[in-house]
């Protein structure tokens, strides 16, 4: 449930952009009489109405995500309160500019800040937000912690850069499979490939109760 909840804005916005970007004379009509009033100069043009419209519905969804935790007395994670903040502020500028660069440049700004906050945090505060975040569910060498903890800052700093080099060399439509798949895909195999390093260096009680659990 978790993961469907936090995965469902990104889901939203591939669906939505798809959807508009097979018609869009229809969503550029769709997007100025419903939004006109939201964008400089009230109109919307064919180009510019797919993403625009996804835009919005990802926002839309995004604090739907946080007040449903709330209404439901769950703790919204930091990741997401950033993600929100994000995504209000850039979005708000991609939908009132009619330009896709703001929308485009949330995920490189949201890896950067991730990598960020594990770099400052393990360089400046010593300590090791992964550690934090799941030691109390295993036991790891010190020095296994560190490598995990440097593997995300290295690896969410790529994901930044790779998401600005997909944005301009590449057609908004590409950049959109990529946001959608691509990002998630790599997102996924950097998270079963930490997995995997993590059992290794398990102790070995741990490690087969770890594999003992369906």
């Amino acid at each position: 449930m978790k993961l469907l909840l936090d995965f469902l804005p990104l889901l939203l916005f591939f669906v939505t952009f798809k959807y508009a970007d097979r018609q869009p004379d229809w969503a550029a009509a769709f997007a100025t009489e419903h939004l006109g009033f939201l964008v400089s100069g009230g109109k919307i043009g064919p180009e510019e109405a797919p993403v625009l419209l996804a835009t919005v519905v990802v926002m839309a969804a995004t604090i739907a995500q946080v007040l449903f935790l709330k209404l439901r007395g769950r703790k919204v994670d930091l990741m997401l309160w950033i993600s929100l903040a994000l995504v209000v502020v850039l979005g708000s500028a991609t939908v009132y500019f009619h330009s896709k660069t703001f929308i485009m440049w949330k995920p490189t700004l949201l890896y950067w800040l991730f990598a960020s906050a594990f770099l400052i945090s393990h360089v400046f505060l010593r300590k090791n937000l992964l550690r934090k975040m799941l030691g109390a569910e295993l036991v790891l060498p010190d020095y296994v912690w560190t490598r995990l903890n440097w593997a995300w800052v290295l690896f969410f700093g790529a994901m930044g850069f790779v998401n600005l080099y997909v944005a301009y060399n590449f057609s908004l439509d590409t950049w959109a499979d990529f946001k959608a798949i691509g990002s998630t895909g790599l997102i996924i195999l950097f998270t079963l490939g930490q997995g995997i390093y993590m059992s290794r260096h398990l102790p070995q009680e741990e490690a087969a109760t770890e594999e003992r659990k369906p």
